[in-house]
């Protein structure tokens, strides 16, 4: 049983995030790449360009309620430092000196059977 939750919360993790990189492309983003991670540092859901920005993504699918009702707030300290130090990374390895950052938490909400119902985008 316990398995099984595991599965159906990947599942929805996945849609979630996929819905959020079509959301994205729709708004004009440029998908650059998702689920960047770097061994031992941390892992960024979605890095998307826009006006020349470069937008850092992490992507929190929740129904809102339980520990974390608001998804924004499950992103911890640490996980926040991890994605900057996971970002810190992927500027150096494109050579990306000049160029704003801006993070991001895309909060990916859904009901019980685990149908996106809406998605916002809030400061990291």
């Amino acid at each position: 049983m316990k398995e099984r939750n595991l599965t159906f919360k990947r599942l929805i993790g996945d849609k979630g995030e996929e819905a959020s990189a079509k959301l994205l492309h729709d708004k004009g983003f440029t998908i650059i790449t998702r689920n960047y991670s770097v061994h031992n540092v941390g892992e960024i859901d979605i890095i998307a360009e826009k006006d020349g920005d470069i937008h850092i993504l992490e992507v929190r699918t929740r129904q809102n309620r339980g520990t974390y009702p608001d998804s924004a707030e499950s992103v911890t300290a640490s996980k926040r430092r991890k994605v900057m130090k996971t970002a810190e990374y992927y500027v150096l390895e494109n050579d990306l000196y000049d160029r704003n950052l801006i993070f991001e938490v895309v909060m990916v909400t859904h009901d019980k059977q685990g149908n996106i119902l809406r998605i916002d985008f809030v400061p990291f």
